[in-house]
């Protein structure tokens, strides 16, 4: 597949007027490239992919002008840029509803690959929050799970100290272009992650930061991630918009809880009242996480039930001399004793041929919408929301935010 090819036809879909992620992500799923897909755009509108108007736009390439500046300025500039069919492309992302079409990286693209949590708050934030997300980002990123955050002052700027300590490294999603050095304040940190973590954008060259930018890139945080953990946040957090998109996409949302009557935490208390899981360590993650996602996390140990205080000023001393740590400075040689799941004995729960059909498709993946789980039986909402229901009662499957469904492992 020729990249350059493919990367001017995701600028092509970017720059179609009124075509956004929602339908590129149908025209990903039924082309087997981007550049095919803007080929037939004339057919669009008959395979029920997009409206007639847009198809019409695409086919008439209006897009041309501003796909031809923006592909000339990432060649000037050297970006590398991961397309949704190139196979460096995050899977996690393909799962979201609105999903970018290509990304800009620097950095180490392998870091895709990595389990992610996100660790978002406030840019004005208390000396409490700071070392919770620096503590709780450092002992996630020393088991070998990735620190996901947004690049701001504040808790992301400790949240990526806290990752860069660790095997687990960081990865920062920004809210402008690849090349613009934003914040001024977080320059070190940015540096550091080009070198030893990655950063990230859908946003092209030269496009500054703007107050609408931050909560589209949020998706990406949340969807780059297993679950998202706000550290710090107000009433009108900004985190909370990636805590909301996180329960949407089926992730987790974590929270850490602060004093009473503090308003910076106010955001906090609200999430964990909506059902947001309390946490104090990257333990209560960990715990959550491996019954949800039991085989992205079975070769990462649990967390050291230590404090971590270490592993953060480990970060700051790399920040400032530029050197990656070694895995044998990191574990120190001993992998700790891995939990499993709960095991469900299905035989002694005399399970019916429909629930057995269901078992059978959880079984095929990490987790499945309710909808797909329809779709895939070929059954109506009533006939699979029953038998569900059935399964959980059980305790042979587990619900996840957003109508996810997870299979808890048989009984051997």
């Amino acid at each position: 597949m020729d990249q350059h090819k493919e990367f001017f036809a995701c600028l092509a879909l970017k720059h179609t007027p009124r075509l956004g992620p929602k339908v590129w992500r149908e025209l990903f799923g039924h082309y087997s490239s981007a550049f095919d897909a803007v080929q037939d755009a004339k057919s669009w509108h008959g395979l029920g992919l997009s409206g007639q108007k847009v198809a019409r736009a695409c086919a008439a390439e209006v897009w041309r002008t501003d796909a031809e500046e923006e592909f000339r300025a990432a060649r000037q500039a050297s970006m590398d840029v991961v397309t949704w069919f190139d196979p460096r492309f995050p899977d996690k992302l393909k799962e979201i509803p609105d999903p970018p079409a290509m990304l800009y990286v620097q950095g180490d693209v392998t870091l895709f690959k990595n389990p992610g949590v996100a660790v978002v708050g406030a840019r004005e934030c208390t000396r409490l929050g700071l070392e919770t997300a620096g503590r709780v980002s450092a002992q996630l990123s020393k088991i070998g799970i990735t620190v996901v955050s947004g690049l701001a002052l504040g808790i992301d700027r400790q949240a990526h100290l806290g990752g860069l300590a660790g095997l687990g490294s960081s990865i920062a999603v920004l809210g402008c272009g690849l090349d613009i050095d934003y914040p001024t304040g977080n320059i070190d940190v940015r540096e550091e992650l080009n070198q030893n973590g990655l950063v990230v954008t859908e946003y092209g060259p030269g496009v500054r930061p703007r107050g609408g930018h931050f909560p589209v890139r949020n998706r990406i945080i949340s969807g780059l991630s297993l679950g998202v953990l706000v550290a710090e946040a107000a009433h009108k957090s900004g985190s909370l918009i990636t805590a909301r998109l996180a329960g949407e996409q089926g992730r987790d949302v974590f929270a850490v809880p602060g004093p009473i009557g503090q308003p910076s935490f106010t955001g906090c208390h609200r999430l964990i009242k909506q059902g947001a899981a309390l946490v104090e360590s990257a333990s209560d993650i960990v715990e959550i996480l491996r019954y949800d996602f039991a085989r992205e996390l079975e070769d990462v140990p649990d967390p050291s039930p230590a404090r971590d205080e270490e592993g953060i000023d480990q970060g700051r001393a790399r920040v400032k001399a530029g050197r990656k740590p070694t895995a044998g400075q990191e574990d120190g040689g001993d992998k700790p004793v891995i939990k499993r799941p709960s095991l469900t004995d299905r035989e002694s729960l005399s399970l019916t041929g429909d629930e057995l059909k269901v078992l059978a498709v959880l079984d095929s993946a990490d987790k499945v919408h309710i909808d797909a789980l329809g779709r895939e039986l070929g059954w109506n909402p009533a006939i699979i929301s029953r038998v569900l229901l059935m399964l959980e009662m059980r305790g042979a499957v587990k619900q996840l935010p957003g109508m996810w469904y997870l299979a808890r492992e048989s009984q051997i």
